[in-house]
């Protein structure tokens, strides 16, 4: 498993270099069989690029502040229903 740093996702569409980092980084993880999880998704246009440039896995302040156990249950359930 492989994470990508916030601070390069902070970058996507603003900064070309963090952008082609990111591009890089996914492109060697698929070679390498690697699971890839895209930390600190904020914004729907960071979450739009990497679906786009085939990362599959994400986290970060777009779905959700960070929760208890019980505020998660909750949110869960939510999803659910």
């Amino acid at each position: 498993q492989l994470k990508i740093d916030k601070s390069y996702i902070d970058g996507i569409g603003e900064h070309g270099n963090d952008s082609a980092i990111v591009n890089m980084i996914i492109s060697m993880t698929h070679h390498l069989g690697l699971n890839l999880i895209a930390e600190g998704v904020e914004t729907e246009q960071q979450l739009n690029y990497l679906k786009e440039n085939g990362c599959n896995e994400y986290q970060g302040y777009y779905f959700s502040k960070p929760l208890n156990e019980d505020a998660f249950n909750a949110y869960v359930n939510g999803l659910q229903n």
